[in-house]
């Protein structure tokens, strides 16, 4: 028994991890990645059925903002489509994570003070966002320098 318990002690400290838990950022990634991929292509096919039950005066007013600006809801959706596919092809993944965090904290507040209904899906979205960051926080580690310097 004491044989094991050397022979455990002297492996390597960087050895993968064993059993599912090695799979979850992969899988995390492809869910995000799927959530983004479908919902900004959604916003240019209208795949999705609208939802049936009618949305705030304030949720009206934001979304139709955003379209009358002719810009900004194009580009939301082309990020998200954009993001859906790098995280999917398992791409420029840090990236992704950085694009797609404004929109995330945007959709958690549109329907925290707009539209409560349908929050699942954002909130769903801001786990993965979180878990994934943290996964690949080494990579997040030199935009988070105080006082960065030129090269």
């Amino acid at each position: 028994m004491e044989l094991q318990s050397t022979a455990n002690a002297n492996e390597p400290a960087s050895r993968e991890k064993k059993g599912f838990a090695r799979h979850l950022p992969a899988v995390a990634r492809i869910l995000l990645g799927l959530v983004f991929f479908v919902f900004g292509l959604n916003g240019f096919l209208h795949f999705i059925p609208e939802p049936k039950t009618p949305m705030s005066e304030g949720a009206m007013a934001f979304a139709g903002g955003l379209m009358k600006t002719g810009y900004m809801f194009p580009l939301i959706m082309g990020t998200q489509l954009l993001v859906g596919v790098l995280l999917l092809l398992n791409r420029f993944v840090p990236l992704a994570l950085a694009l797609i965090a404004p929109v995330i904290v945007n959709i958690i507040a549109f329907h925290i003070f707009l539209q409560p209904a349908g929050i699942a899906p954002g909130a769903v979205a801001l786990v993965l966002e979180l878990y994934l960051a943290w996964a690949y926080r080494k990579s997040f580690c030199p935009m988070l320098v105080m006082r960065a310097k030129p090269d």
